[in-house]
């Protein structure tokens, strides 16, 4: 069944258009009246919706129930990533978001080759944010990852969670030495060139522990979801 996500308060009974975006979505997948949707708005479970009505410009809809559905991770993931091309971090958002990652902070490294600031930055949010969306529409999430505003490496080291991963091809341990159980982590992941020495020394100093994934060096893109679906494995839900 179609799944769509509102950023907007939901509860059963309600009769509404739905956002232009959505609206359009609808439209492109040719739905009708009476067809059902789902939807969900990021507070906890879903609502079974029905279109009432479908014109050129709006679709009006039905809120019809509410179900307490939470297929959210018990482990509170955040990936600080640092800013990749523009492929490349799009992918690493949508596989991130289908891995149940609570939160993604984009930062800028000492060997980002993307610099991103001003209003090129905030469409670049806007952008990762809709492929968040997109991802957890697809998968059935009931909430979707936040996408925090880009800030520094040094800034984005004061993270307060459990876990604190620093993903290293020269880390001091492997995924079998990690600890028995963590109800929360932060994993940092570097760009295409790796973080720099002292960009590591800092993480290690800030009490990240390096990770080492085994003998081959993975593609920038590839780290999230492999290290996401670890961690999920090991702590969270699969």
């Amino acid at each position: 069944m179609p799944r769509f996500f509102l950023d907007m308060p939901l509860a059963t009974g309600l009769g509404f258009n739905l956002p232009e975006n959505v609206a359009r979505h609808v439209q492109v997948l040719r739905l009708q009246p009476d067809n059902a949707i789902t939807l969900f708005n990021s507070q906890g479970g879903e609502y079974a919706g029905r279109i009432t009505e479908m014109g050129k410009r709006h679709v009006a809809i039905e809120v019809l129930a509410w179900d307490e559905q939470d297929r959210e991770s018990p482990l509170d993931l955040t990936l600080i990533q640092a800013v990749s091309a523009s492929d490349r971090m799009d992918y690493t958002i949508q596989k991130a978001s289908e891995l149940g990652v609570s939160r993604i902070q984009p930062v800028i490294s000492e060997y980002c080759q993307q610099r991103l600031s001003g209003e090129r930055a905030e469409k670049r949010l806007a952008h990762w944010q809709a492929i968040a969306v997109s991802a957890a529409e697809q998968c059935g999430r009931t909430r979707v990852p936040t996408i925090l505003p880009i800030i520094k490496f040094e800034q984005a080291l004061a993270q307060d969670a459990a876990l604190k991963l620093l993903l290293s091809p020269i880390g001091a341990i492997r995924q079998n030495e990690l600890p028995l159980t963590a109800s929360s982590a932060a994993v940092l992941i570097g760009p295409e060139g790796g973080f720099s020495a002292a960009e590591e020394t800092l993480a290690v100093a800030a009490g990240y522990t390096p990770l080492i994934l085994g003998p081959r060096i993975f593609r920038t893109e590839t780290v999230a979801p492999v290290i996401a679906a670890l961690l999920q494995s090991k702590y969270g839900d699969l």
